[in-house]
């Protein structure tokens, strides 16, 4: 396998990603991010597996129902009522005649774009304020806007600007990959999750142990010859255990824990939507290798898998879904690295929310 140049969602060909960012004045902290197909849409499946999730149109992805291709993903903040982002969303493609046909005139469609949201509500001090059909047509057109092939915002943006992961600041993350086919596969992920990406006893990321060729946001190409992932020390350990600790102490305790990790896995490949329901399934392995614990309760953990079906898989090679289904799985564990350390602390009404960057340096 290779790392492409930008390493990210959109080294799938025809696939654009918008953000659209609520930060600041007012009590704001979160956004919506929306993957938008190439024309003539993508194959596309999902899988849930948080306790408490919130969706829209995840069953119209049912393989024994009716449609066969979409043309947006939307990812959200704000909780239950974010999911109004995709009206601004399927406004949009309306208006571009996309959707699946229902009349003769041009614009005689109705857009079917899955969504799913992320706790966030409060995180910026304003219960209320949260992203709307207005914010979701935002990022869809800075999503049109985008040239192909742009790199994608990672960190505190979009549905990753109010994102928390095990009481540290969470965020956007991506990362993508070239197998020995010549098939693309990557992934964008919103790291936003109950349990931890930090192993306790030493402050390290559980997912840099597991990223395929050691990529992640600073370094952002493979160092095969030695691991670029040291433990921090113990000292350094320390001090940022006391920091979260005395932050926690600042903020008077913290409110429950609702979350939820969201993850769109890409491919250029041609798959069945059964193929592509199967590789979003395995991929929730990759939230499993980089977050601890996973799938609980308080989290809505959803993984859309799209395929834009350029690229025939190896009829000669009876492993390269597998082979796909593999990656899926580490390019969710490496994107979630990323989020992680590109994420930059937030200090506001809504409260403290430290980056691992901040606590454990480079």
């Amino acid at each position: 396998m290779t790392t492409p140049t930008r390493n990210a969602l959109t080294d799938v060909a025809g696939l654009r990603v918008g953000h659209a960012t609520r930060a600041g004045e007012g009590g704001w902290l979160t956004g919506t991010t929306v993957v938008l197909a190439p024309e003539g849409g993508m194959t596309a499946a999902v899988d849930v597996r948080g306790g408490g999730p919130g969706t829209k149109e995840t069953d119209a992805l049912d393989p024994r129902n009716v449609v066969r291709h979409i043309d947006a993903v939307t990812l959200t903040g704000g909780s239950a009522y974010g999911l109004d982002a995709a009206s601004g969303v399927m406004a949009w493609l309306e208006e571009q005649g996309r959707g699946v046909r229902v009349g003769a005139g041009p614009r005689e469609v109705v857009p079917v774009v899955p969504t799913a949201c992320v706790f966030d509500l409060g995180r910026g001090g304003e219960f209320r304020a949260r992203p709307d059909a207005a914010t979701g047509r935002e990022a869809v057109e800075a999503a049109a806007a985008s040239a192909p092939g742009s790199p994608v915002a990672e960190g505190s943006v979009g549905a990753g600007t109010g994102a928390v992961i095990g009481g540290l600041k969470g965020g956007v993350g991506t990362a993508s990959t070239v197998l020995d086919s010549g098939v693309t596969v990557a992934a964008l992920v919103v790291a936003n999750a109950v349990g931890s990406a930090v192993d306790p006893a030493t402050g390290a990321l559980y997912g840099r142990f597991f990223a395929p060729d050691r990529a992640d946001a600073r370094d952002g190409g493979p160092q095969p010859h030695s691991h670029p992932y040291p433990y921090p020390s113990p000292e350094t350990h320390a001090a940022a255990q006391e920091r979260i600790a005395r932050t926690k102490g600042e903020a008077g305790g913290q409110a429950p824990p609702m979350n939820t990790t969201l993850a769109v896995v890409a491919t250029d490949a041609v798959l069945t939507r059964s193929q592509a329901h199967k590789l979003a399934g395995t991929s929730h392995d990759g939230i499993a290798r980089a977050v601890r614990p996973v799938h609980l309760l308080n989290d809505g953990d959803t993984v859309f898998a799209v395929a834009t079906g350029t690229r025939p898989l190896d009829e000669a090679n009876p492993l390269a879904l597998n082979d796909i289904l593999a990656a899926g799985a580490d390019m969710v564990t490496r994107a979630i690295v990323r989020a992680v350390l590109a994420a930059e602390s937030v200090r506001g009404p809504g409260g403290t929310f430290l980056s691992y960057g901040d606590l454990y340096g480079s």
